[in-house]
């Protein structure tokens, strides 16, 4: 790709922050709608769960695809795809007339979201060549992931008392049209110098050990976890699992590249996307819940009240962003790590009686978590590899994050959704589950951080991208039955 000037690469830049900011924002956004869809639809709780996870379901489902084939095809044209059918899908949720209409078109969102974020990441990883440069262009977008997912509840809950729920889908459009077309003029076109072959089963095994888990831990409330249904579901996602990795350890151009693994720091990275995530996404559910169902807010309060989040994040990101560049990510990592679990221990206090700005300082730890961790991160998933696969590792990262999201939101619903009838005492009781969780994974952070960032680990960053270029060179045979 042709080097570009500086103005140029910063319009690339926040072309692809702007993809970020829908798809990101429609993860959280819906929250605060919950109640109104609800009474509008008459929508169970396991519906509701569904509004919000069919949606992260379908883009950790086909993320990997559209790293893939943005790679072979071409980054740009992917994602003036992806922005159409977002659009469409954004279009047809502002429309629905019950909620099995909503479920499937934010499904058909996420079919254009998947086409966004992972190739927007692979954009600005060819965008900016120099690895300090490239460093705090991520820092940026990465804030962005953190900022949306904060800001979703306060436009959405904005949006929801000024005029419906269905407001929060219509102003997707405008802009997705202007993304769509700054990105035909401004964006350059890039694709890996070595095209990958599509892999349709891979991606079919990838979709039915996604499914079966999420709908699985949804159901488990309602079903019991014991029960024949949700046995079986968990029995298949085990034998997806198993079959996935059986079945891509035998390609060449695997849709999960594997070796990708051998990578200690990407590993970490993609572990504690996962993490992260899955922590954030329960965080969301559980507090808006609380603050409307148990505190009797409107939309708009209880989106206010995640706004020291956002602050924090905007913030943080950037600064984070630059101080990996400068000194590496051990220390925004731990730091991320230990605040988010620290947040999970305090938020235990919290009662239907607690003072709001106690509440509020507590969320503050939320806000350091989230504004420190997605730079090093997505940083780290990128650094080192080859160009080949910047597609494909940001892939994996954008589907550790949402297949995290997609769980914290599952693992959440269940955990307190048969407290909602009850309310009060009850359902704070109830959140217990949730804070525990955000606890254990904070402090998995923290161990990752330490392990990852060691020499060791980073010899061995070292050693997986020298295969893949030598790979890419031919000078590799592939592995004996890989095809």
């Amino acid at each position: 790709m042709t080097e570009l000037s500086p103005q140029r690469r910063s319009l690339v830049l926040a072309i692809c922050c702007a993809s970020m900011i829908v798809v990101v924002m429609d993860i959280s956004i819906v929250n605060v709608a919950l109640p109104n869809i609800r009474d509008d639809l008459d929508a169970s709780v396991s519906s509701l769960q569904w509004a919000v996870d069919a949606y992260t379901l379908v883009l950790a489902s086909f993320l990997l695809l559209a790293g893939s084939t943005a790679d072979r095809i071409g980054r740009k044209r992917l994602f003036l795809i992806g922005l159409a059918a977002f659009g469409i899908g954004s279009l047809l949720c502002g429309l629905a007339p019950g909620i099995g209409w909503l479920i499937g078109a934010r499904a058909v969102q996420a079919i254009g979201g998947t086409m966004l974020n992972p190739v927007a990441m692979a954009i600005i990883a060819t965008t900016f060549p120099d690895p300090k440069e490239r460093a705090k262009a991520i820092g940026v977008f990465g804030s962005m992931s953190g900022l949306s997912l904060a800001l979703g509840p306060i436009l959405g809950g904005a949006l929801v008392d000024a005029f419906d729920w269905r407001s929060i889908f219509w102003i997707n459009v405008p802009i997705v049209a202007i993304a769509f077309v700054m990105t035909a003029v401004y964006v350059p076109e890039s694709r890996a110098p070595r095209a990958r072959r599509p892999d349709p089963v891979g991606q079919l095994l990838v979709i039915v050990m996604l499914g079966s888990l999420v709908y699985a831990v949804i159901e488990s409330h309602k079903l019991g976890w014991g029960s024949t249904t949700i046995i079986a579901l968990l029995g298949v996602t085990v034998l997806a699992a198993l079959a996935t990795v059986a079945y891509e350890l035998r390609r060449s151009d695997p849709l999960l590249e594997l070796r990708l693994f051998r990578s200690v720091p990407f590993s970490s990275a993609i572990l504690m996307a996962f993490g992260a995530l899955c922590a954030f996404g329960a965080f969301l559910f559980v507090t808006t819940l609380y603050l409307q169902e148990v505190r009797g807010m409107s939309a708009l309060k209880a989106g206010l009240c995640l706004l020291p989040v956002g602050l924090l994040i905007v913030l943080l990101s950037p600064r984070t962003g630059k101080y990996v560049g400068a000194h590496g990510p051990r220390l925004p990592l731990v730091v991320s790590g230990a605040a988010l679990a620290v947040g999970g221990a305090v938020s235990l206090l919290i009662r239907p009686s607690t003072s709001l700005p106690a509440v509020l300082a507590m969320y503050l730890l939320i806000g350091v978590f989230q504004g420190t961790i997605n730079p090093p991160i997505t940083n780290t998933a990128v650094s080192g590899m080859p160009r080949s696969m910047a597609g494909v590792a940001t892939s994996l990262a954008s589907a550790g994050r949402q297949t995290g999201t997609t769980l914290g939101v599952a693992i959440a619903g269940t955990i307190v959704g048969s407290s909602q009838a009850h309310g009060g005492t009850s359902y704070t009781h109830a959140e217990h589950g949730v804070w525990w969780l955000m606890i254990g994974l904070g402090a998995g952070i923290v161990a990752l951080a330490l392990i990852s960032t060691g020499s060791w680990a980073k010899e061995t960053s070292k050693r997986a991208a020298a295969l893949f270029e030598e790979v890419d060179r031919g000078a590799v045979p592939e592995p004996a039955g890989r095809r």
